[in-house]
């Protein structure tokens, strides 16, 4: 079976709110998707079920037809399987720009950083994707092994600490560890000033955090901690009762919608959620903690042996372009890892990273322990349910 027809058959489990747009056409092994038609649940708007299996049985027959010779030439539409942890709207967005500015179509699949990894691997001798973006430069060097190398265009405009020496992976984007209030069930004045505040019994339930295992930005505010609180078995105790007053989300961006709804009142989250949120009148409280945080860089792979490298790289340059780094700024908030954007000037106003206290970050030490210290967390997670 496609992957893509895989993805149509669990996109309601991968994917909760698939927005039209982010497939387009397609028929893959008995699963129809048509630009704008499809469903997040498989429906066609416009026509019942039993036309929508007609018309994907006769595209098969099609498919059939040309495989065997039967059909006129024709060429192949241009395309780009495009491994996602973004949210849709992001998704969604971006895809349909580079379709409109490169006249390559791309199918998304969107889901969790940890799942998308676990997923390339198990697709390394057959490769189904062209592209991976939006997840922590950590989880990059640590799959570095998947990606072929490629110098974007625009490569120099990202300081090098956010962009791998061999050209393997690059930044497109830095996430500050943040706390994110909704100040309708906590008023501002009420809320955690720091991290050690989380501790405190009072915000039992009430703060969302998302799986390590699933989220890259989780596994680096898990670390974070630990290093911040002086490593060992004492960082550890206080990691868990900090996870003891937290709800576990499977990904990062239930995280930030349950904050910005307010079922959550308090969410261990990144910069550019809580300001998105507040843009869309949301009550959020961006808390950029006295006693520090981190700035990670998020970027995007050409993962090697994918079916549509040129296509791949052509993705990379668009990314990286500054109209659309500054476009994703003013509509999603993502802080650039462009070094020539002038924060203030743009919605959000953003302070500088210079105005905040960045903790250094080992990230090389936390990516050779991944294995072993995801499991101590998963453990340390359940002791506290």
């Amino acid at each position: 079976m496609g992957l893509i027809a895989a993805e149509g058959m669990r996109r309601r489990g991968l994917n909760q709110a698939a927005m039209p747009g982010t497939l387009r056409w397609g028929c893959y092994a008995g699963s129809c998707h048509a630009a704008g038609w499809l469903t997040s649940y498989g429906g066609v708007k416009g026509m019942g079920m039993g036309t929508a299996s007609w018309l994907c049985r006769l595209g098969l027959a099609a498919w059939g037809m040309v495989a065997l010779g039967l059909a006129g030439p024709a060429a192949a539409e241009p395309r780009l399987v495009l491994y996602s942890a973004n949210d849709n709207t992001v998704n969604s967005m971006v895809a349909d720009a580079f379709t409109k500015a490169s006249g390559i179509a791309v199918d998304v699949v969107s889901t969790g950083s940890g799942v998308l990894f676990r997923r390339i691997a198990s697709e390394q001798a057959r490769p189904q994707a062209d592209v991976i973006w939006g997840v922590s430069s950590s989880l990059l060097k640590e799959n570095s092994r998947f990606f072929a190398p490629y110098a974007a265009k625009e490569r120099n405009a990202i300081a090098p600490e956010y962009r791998d020496r061999d050209d393997l992976w690059i930044g497109t984007n830095l996430q500050v560890l943040t706390i994110s209030q909704n100040t309708a069930s906590i008023p501002a004045a009420e809320g955690p000033k720091r991290w050690s505040d989380l501790l405190d019994p009072k915000w039992q339930e009430k703060i969302a955090y998302a799986d390590p295992a699933n989220s890259g930005s989780a596994y680096v505010n898990a670390t974070f901690l630990l290093s911040l609180w002086g490593g060992g078995d004492p960082a550890w105790t206080r990691l868990g009762k900090l996870l003891a007053n937290t709800r576990v989300l499977n990904r990062s961006t239930l995280v930030f919608e349950g904050n910005g709804s307010g079922e959550y009142p308090l969410g261990l989250s990144l910069e550019y959620a809580g300001l998105l949120w507040r843009q869309n009148n949301a009550p959020v409280l961006v808390v950029y903690p006295a006693d520090g945080t981190v700035a990670i860089a998020e970027g995007v792979a050409i993962i090697k042996g994918g079916p549509n490298p040129d296509a791949a790289k052509t993705f990379v340059d668009f990314i990286n372009q500054k109209d659309i780094q500054e476009q994703l700024l003013r509509s999603t908030f993502r802080r650039p890892a462009r070094q020539d954007i002038d924060l203030a000037a743009m919605p959000g106003h953003m302070p500088p990273l210079s105005a905040l206290k960045i903790v250094p970050y080992d990230d090389a030490k936390w990516d050779a322990s991944r294995r072993e210290t995801l499991a101590r967390l998963k453990a340390l997670i359940q002791s506290t349910r």
